[in-house]
């Protein structure tokens, strides 16, 4: 007489279990990329808002804003190495203070690295209106560069305010401006990076569901066939 398989179904079980979580996490997953996506979608669809205001709300990222920033014109600037439709170059990255609140990291826009230098402009305290996207930049890697020679390698906003002079918080949002700050300098390239959000959970969740019936068949197939023969 075969015995029933206990050691097989004490495996089976919390294998089951594991699987069948994986896919409903999974799916709760595609319920928040969802919903993520549609967010960054109405967001991107309103007009321009101040950016104070849009900072103030709960979910200012994909958010278009203005602010008026004084004395960017002339302020300094630092390089964030990158690639644009395959031409090597750097995007500008400047500070912009804002009233009663940490400034905010301006990324101006792409310079391909063989263009000709900004023309020198005069030190002015007066504002520049500021109109673009608000988004997180992301974060160096394990293995990004570290700076040097005045450029980044990845991007670090607190490391990039603090190369600029700044040696309080800061926002953690940039703002990526899409209209040029610098008409006088038409090698600068402004640019807000599309959202990019890879939507692949439903894929995922039907993976582990489908392993889970694998698991099933295979199990009860298993314990008839020892049972099969058993009085």
């Amino acid at each position: 007489m075969k015995r029933f398989p206990w050691i097989l179904t004490a495996l089976a079980v919390p294998a089951l279990a594991l699987l069948l979580t994986l896919g409903t996490w999974q799916l709760q997953r595609l319920s928040w990329k969802t919903a993520l996506i549609d967010a960054a979608g109405v967001a991107a669809a309103a007009p321009p808002a101040p950016l104070a205001e849009v900072l103030a709300a709960p979910a200012p990222e994909f958010r278009r804003v203005i602010v008026d920033c004084p004395g960017l014109a002339a302020a300094p600037t630092i390089g964030l190495r990158s690639i644009q439709d395959g031409t090597a170059g750097v995007r500008r990255q400047a500070l912009c203070p804002l009233p009663g609140i940490p400034p905010i990291l301006v990324d101006l826009g792409f310079v391909a690295q063989d263009a000709p230098p900004p023309p020198l402009a005069p030190p002015s305290p007066a504002p520049v209106r500021v109109e673009g996207v608000l988004r997180d930049g992301g974060r160096p890697g394990a293995l990004t560069p570290p700076p040097a020679d005045g450029l980044f390698y990845g991007r670090d906003v607190p490391a990039m305010a603090s190369a600029l002079g700044h040696t309080g918080p800061v926002q953690p949002l940039t703002l990526f401006a899409t209209l040029s700050v610098r008409p006088d300098w038409p090698a600068l390239q402004p640019s807000a990076p599309p959202p990019a959000f890879s939507n692949n959970h439903l894929g995922y969740a039907l993976t582990w569901y489908g392993l889970a019936l694998v698991l099933t068949g295979f199990y009860i197939a298993l314990v008839r066939r020892r049972l099969k023969d058993r009085p």
